[in-house]
């Protein structure tokens, strides 16, 4: 079998697609995707596809290992995500080709379905608690919120006191038995962080996401002796490397790679296996396209430290089209009383409705995140 074609797919709302073809007529899909940088990782893709043309599909460690060690420049978000779609494709090809699902190939399943969460509130947390409630009346038993608007390096107490009053609402209205997990989102910085996370405790988080950016990740071993809530990070991380100091030095309790950010299902299972080792639990990040979601799905189904899935169903960023959309059979990802069943079609277990896409591809997209700025001008992290 060898590769014959690739071609990438701008699809809102704000995804990319990639179809790879071969000289069998076995196709696969995977999900290369930059949020706000997709048409540089199609331009990525099809760099990397002066390799991939003629080679064998099925041979994935080799061409993962080639195309990641063999630039002399490597990792990062656009070669990673690159790197991932075209992983993703490749697993879908290899399990169609012998009528398994990915998990199969993996080994096989630790489990069949697993726990879900919903996003709740937007960019701008507002009218959580009843966001909250209409997300447990259809089912989920988990939710997750931005935590704060942005946030000076050191901000007012007013600022603290809005944040602290939105998860109160949230608890309040939901009651003490569903997750809430909420997420920093790199917006704020070490002082406050070191008030936000003291003041949460007594809210019984889930988990808080992103505390503080990843590139400031040396600040963790300050903060987490001040809560009891397990702390999350991950989704601005790319590679097994990346993850390396971050397992061995034993501040974060759960794991947030991205399956189309962090190289894929190849690379992604390597860096779930490592946190497995020092006892870190895995909850991918995905407020992705349905692609993103199966891969994610598989790699549940073979992690035993997974134990919930972020998925993007009438996420905020959805405006024009929303996850199920894309596939065939919406009935594949088979939400029920908070969770979801691994997909175990041959492949990735989706069929992906592709005359639906080529006409979504004409429109495209240029998403782009909100530039914000604080009250005096300065630039604010989103």
């Amino acid at each position: 079998m060898k590769i014959t074609k690739l071609t990438t797919y701008l699809v809102p709302p704000r995804w990319l697609f990639l179809k790879i073809e071969t000289d069998e007529g076995v196709t696969g899909w995977g999900e290369p995707v930059v949020e706000g940088r997709a048409h540089t990782v199609a331009t990525a893709v099809d760099e990397l596809s002066d390799y991939l043309i003629g080679k064998d599909p099925r041979n994935i460690e080799d061409i993962w290992t080639v195309l990641y060690r063999g630039g002399f420049y490597r990792g990062g978000a656009v070669h990673m995500s690159a790197l991932a779609g075209i992983d993703q494709a490749l697993w879908d090809i290899k399990g169609k080709a012998l009528g398994v699902s990915v998990s199969d190939l993996l080994g096989g399943q630790v489990r069949d379905k697993i726990r879900v969460y919903s996003w709740i509130g937007g960019d701008r947390p507002a009218d959580t608690a009843r966001a909250a409630k209409e997300a447990v009346s259809r089912g989920f038993t988990a939710i997750k919120m931005n935590g704060t608007e942005e946030l000076q390096f050191v901000d007012s107490f007013e600022k603290v006191d809005l944040a602290l009053a939105n998860v109160a609402a949230v608890r309040d209205a939901v009651g003490p038995n569903v997750g809430i997990g909420v997420d920093f989102h790199g917006r704020v910085h070490k002082p406050m962080a070191k008030v936000l996370m003291k003041e949460l405790d007594p809210y019984k988080l889930m988990f808080i996401e992103e505390p503080v950016l990843s590139e400031n990740y040396e600040a963790l071993k300050e903060l987490a002796p001040l809560t009891s809530t397990p702390i999350a990070l991950g989704e601005r991380l790319f590679s097994r490397w990346d993850f390396k100091r971050v397992l061995s030095e034993g501040y974060v309790d759960i794991i947030q790679p991205d399956a189309s950010h962090a190289g894929g299902i190849t690379e992604t299972r390597k860096i779930a296996n490592m946190a497995e080792a020092y006892d870190v639990a895995l909850a991918l990040h995905c407020p992705l396209g349905p692609i993103a979601l199966a891969a994610c799905l598989q790699l549940d189904a073979v992690c035993y430290n997974a134990f919930i899935q972020e998925q993007s169903l009438g996420i905020h960023y959805n405006e024009s089209n929303d996850l199920l959309d894309y596939v065939k059979d919406p009935s594949v990802f088979d939400y029920d009383k908070g969770f979801v069943k691994i997909p175990n079609g041959p492949g990735l277990g989706i069929e992906i409705n592709e005359e639906y896409v080529q006409e979504r591809a004409l429109i495209g997209h240029r998403w782009r995140n909100p530039i914000w700025r604080h009250a005096d001008g300065s630039f604010a992290e989103w």
